[in-house]
């Protein structure tokens, strides 16, 4: 089992997210929900992708996290 970090990010339009440790890897989507769906197709097929080709998966090196501030 591997763990990917993604990042959401609102739009104009809707929704897209990425994944930093697969580049490549991003998704779009009207809804979170959608993009939530896609995102997670993209990573299932490039993976199956890399061991389609013998390449190596990536381990996951990517970290988040989230700062609050008080504003003046």
């Amino acid at each position: 089992m591997r763990k990917y970090l993604v990042v959401y990010e609102k739009t104009k339009t809707g929704y897209s997210a990425y994944a930093p440790d697969l580049p490549g890897v991003i998704a779009t989507g009207k809804t979170k929900s959608i993009v939530e769906k896609n995102i997670f197709d993209a990573l299932q097929f490039h993976i199956e992708g890399l061991k389609e080709s013998h390449l190596s998966i990536p381990k996951s090196s990517a970290e988040s996290e989230m700062f609050v501030f008080t504003l003046l």
